[in-house]
Formats: C-alpha cells, sequence, structure tokens
C-alpha cells in the first residue's frame, strides 16, 4: 500500500494503527483525519504523515482530496463515548461520516476496514456470534448497526468492493490514557493498584469480558485490508476473563497483594454480564489468530506504563 487513509488516527486504536502502518509501510504515503474530539495529539508522536483537522461528518472529501487515489481507508473515525446520550448527534456523526466516506471511496472502489463493534450485540449471552441478530442496548451500538447496514447495502451493489467490519470488543493497551474515565478498566484498575488503592469493581468481580490487546486489534484490522471478500468479523481475544482475575494478573505484574472491594452494580438492569467474541470466521477466512493471551497482554501492557511512570 503507497497511498493510506486513517479516520480517527488521532485516536487510542487509530493511532497506533497509523504507526503500525508507518512502520510496516515506510515508503508510503499516509494520511490521518480527525477533528480532535476523542483524539490526542500526543498519540501521533513520531508521526511523518499529514494530518486533516476534520469531522469526517461534515467533510467535502472530494475538495479535499480531489482525485486523489488511496489503495486502502481505515475508518475509526466515530463518536466512542457510549455514555454520549444525544441520539442525533451519535447516528448522524457515526452514520453520516461513513456515508460520506463510501460515497467518495466508491468510484475507484477502495477497500475500506471500519470499526464496528461488539456493543451490537447487546446483552446476549455466551459467545457472540457473527451471525447472530444485532440488538443494541444503546445509540453508539444502534449507530454501528447502521454501519454494517450500509456496508451490505454497498457490497450487495458491488460485489468486487472490499468493505470490512471488525467488531472490536474490550480493547486495551497503550495511547489510551487521553480517554480518562472511558479508557479500559484494565487502565484503571491498574491506577487504582499503583496508588496502592483496592480495586474497586462491581459485586462480586465475576462478570466476564473479552479483553483484546490493541496489539492484535492492530494486526487484524491490517490484515482485513486484504480480506477475501466483504463482511463482519470479530475481533477479540476469544477469551473471556472475570474482573477478579484481571486483579490477580495486575497484582503479578505489580509485586502487589490488593484484594478487590467489591460495590453494588446501580447498572444491573442493562450492565453486559459475559462477553467473549467467537474468532472462527476471521481464523478461517482471514487467517488470523489472537497473538496475545490475557496474561501476556496484561503484562505487557503495564510493562510499557510502568516504563512511562
Amino acid at each position: 500500500m503507497r497511498n493510506i487513509l486513517v479516520t480517527g488516527g488521532a485516536g487510542f486504536i487509530g493511532s497506533n494503527l497509523t504507526l503500525e502502518l508507518q512502520a510496516r509501510y515506510p515508503e508510503a504515503r499516509i494520511v490521518v483525519v480527525d477533528d480532535f474530539r476523542s483524539g490526542d495529539f500526543k498519540n501521533l508522536r513520531g508521526f511523518r504523515g499529514d494530518v486533516v483537522a476534520g469531522d469526517v461528518s461534515r467533510l467535502d472529501w472530494a475538495e479535499q482530496f480531489g482525485d486523489r487515489v488511496f489503495d486502502g481507508i481505515f475508518h475509526l473515525a466515530s463518536i466512542t463515548d457510549t455514555t454520549v446520550h444525544d441520539q442525533f448527534l451519535q447516528v448522524h456523526d457515526n452514520v453520516e461520516g461513513f456515508r460520506r466516506l463510501l460515497a467518495f471511496a466508491e468510484p475507484n472502489q477502495t477497500p475500506v476496514v471500519y470499526a464496528s463493534s461488539a456493543a451490537t450485540y447487546g446483552m446476549a449471552g455466551g459467545k457472540q456470534v457473527e451471525d447472530q441478530a444485532p440488538a443494541p442496548a444503546n445509540v453508539y451500538a444502534f449507530s454501528k448497526v447502521q454501519l454494517d447496514n450500509l456496508a451490505r447495502e454497498q457490497a450487495a451493489r458491488n460485489p468486487a468492493w472490499r468493505m470490512v467490519g471488525l467488531r472490536y470488543f474490550n480493547v486495551y493497551g497503550p495511547r489510551e490514557v487521553h480517554k480518562k474515565a472511558a479508557a479500559s478498566m484494565i487502565y484503571q484498575l491498574y491506577l487504582q493498584m499503583k496508588a496502592g488503592k483496592r480495586p474497586r469493581v462491581f459485586r462480586a468481580g465475576e462478570h466476564c469480558r473479552d479483553f483484546v490487546y490493541v496489539k492484535d486489534v492492530v494486526a487484524l484490522t491490517i490484515r482485513a485490508a486484504t480480506a477475501p471478500r466483504s463482511g463482519v468479523f470479530n475481533c477479540g481475544s476469544g477469551v473471556a476473563i472475570s474482573f477478579n482475575e484481571v486483579i490477580a494478573a495486575l497484582n503479578g505484574c505489580l509485586g502487589t497483594a490488593l484484594e478487590a472491594e467489591y460495590m453494588d452494580n446501580p447498572f444491573a438492569h442493562f450492565y453486559q454480564s459475559f462477553t467473549q467474541a467467537d474468532m472462527g470466521r476471521a481464523r478461517a477466512e482471514l487467517d488470523f489468530t489472537p497473538a496475545w493471551t490475557p496474561a501476556l497482554g496484561i503484562a505487557d501492557y503495564v510493562r510499557s506504563l510502568e516504563a512511562q511512570s
């Protein structure tokens, strides 16, 4: 790939992706589009490409890029904060941004990899499989279902055009610090334990999550650019671990023995008690198997955080 476009490239996953693309394709011309509402310029330290400060849902793509042709587009820009309850804002920015991007990419049928979300599965229990019906529990998840619908509709009209959605599960890792309260629970628990405080989780820490390390997320995102067909794929570790297990892993990394402090869950009526990605489709069609188990990923992440402290 010689010409690459990354939307949301100053965000958590986007910046990790952008810098890995730069490392893999040092001669490529990489353009980042980001409005910096949920991104941070510090995430792009060392980036040698071009940055366009713009909102993808309002950007005039033709005026901005003219007849420039990209070899691949990675679309990660969106409002990712699930606590934003303004339905118009969430749906407009996330859906219309994708619609405009597809209109720009369609004439040259540029391959598009876009961020869907495991939130589209809603409160479903057991392993989440791509073919199960969406059940969004909030407007953020609803907007991501619409992205999947748009991509599926375009793929049906243009069978040769590849559009691949990745349903990211609970991603954690470097370059998420700017997200503050919206950063991963692994980072939140690390901060508490690093300060010598007992880590606080909902009673009794048995809720399970598919925590996926951002390095695996980036690897699968890049792999998806050469997918043999359009479609949606899960992007998780394939393993569900409890918050108690996360705390035990962090204790091991930090050399502490802090016990969890349990609290009542005020969101029990809509709180997911279990998430786990079925990674069979990614393995079969993209030849991808996560390289980072939760234990290895948490240890690597803590090492990077400790190196910065």
